[in-house]
């Protein structure tokens, strides 16, 4: 994949581009022994697949190794702007004294190019764009362009908070669409952070719910119409999304995909693709 730059109101410049990264996800962070990991790893420390050159020994059979949750983890691009804009492509290997810095620069730049992500689909989806979006956008490539010590400083809280009101009223005024469906959608208990993990939802209406932060840990959503629902921050591991329609759908992520079960029958927003292993 070709690095592009973040700059750009080109979504491709948010995907993660491995062969220019440094392996910061693979350092970065820890994980623990759990169904999504077989090891404990602490953060800061080369996860024990680290090849010299960066790239992983086990990458192509991560998931029958247990480890699944690299495979649903997403950088949205910041591993290659930290590891070749902001440090000029020498690594944490070659100067060392740069490692415990870059670790934490590539944090905060993670959630910043996720916000950019959010962002532009709400460009694709509001009616009536905001001029706000703009500028908030904007206050994030500031910082993006600026140094390692300046990214540190920077109010990654107060810029998500805008963010979330950006995505809230986006999402209220296309759900608006299908109002007409809310009386069943509320009988079902279909509303934001809901435990809806293992339900039969294939003869539910869904169209135009509001699933923000939903637990949708296994629920059965094979054949079913997403259009207008907001998906933001749900948690679709393992929902089972055989031939359902989903790219119609707010705020959805490649990593939410890649926790899921569909297949080539599965429709998925434009801007995302269907997982391997969904082969």
């Amino acid at each position: 994949m070709t690095t592009t730059d973040p700059s750009t109101d080109d979504r491709a410049a948010l995907r993660a581009d491995c062969s220019d990264c440094f392996a910061l996800c693979c350092t970065a962070f820890g994980f623990q022994r759990s169904a999504d990991f077989p090891i404990d790893k602490p953060a800061g420390t080369p996860c024990l697949n680290l090849a010299d050159d960066f790239s992983c020994t086990v990458h192509d059979s991560l998931r029958p190794r247990g480890f699944r949750g690299c495979t649903v983890f997403d950088c949205f691009g910041a591993g290659q702007a930290v590891s070749k804009r902001l440090y000029a492509g020498i690594s944490w290997r070659q100067r060392p004294g740069t490692a415990a810095e870059m670790f934490r620069v590539f944090g905060v730049v993670r959630q910043l190019h996720e916000m950019l992500w959010y962002l532009a689909e709400t460009a694709d989806r509001a009616m009536h764009p905001d001029e706000a979006v703009a500028g908030i956008r904007d206050a994030i490539l500031t910082i993006l362009d600026g140094e390692p010590a300046e990214i540190l400083t920077a109010d990654v809280d107060r810029l998500r908070d805008e963010v979330r009101r950006v995505l809230i009223e986006v999402s209220q005024e296309v759900r608006g669409g299908y109002g007409a469906e809310e009386e069943a959608r509320e009988r079902n208990g279909l509303h934001p952070s809901a435990d809806l993990a293992g339900r039969d939802l294939r003869d539910t209406p869904l169209c135009g719910a509001d699933l923000r932060g939903a637990a949708l840990i296994a629920a059965d959503l094979r054949g079913s119409d997403l259009a207008g629902v907001d998906l933001l921050g749900a948690d679709l591991r393992d929902a089972r999304l055989a031939g359902a329609d989903l790219s119609g759908s707010l705020f959805l992520t490649q990593a939410q995909l890649e926790a899921a079960d569909g297949d080539r029958a599965t429709r998925v927003p434009e801007a995302l693709h269907l997982p391997r292993h969904w082969a």
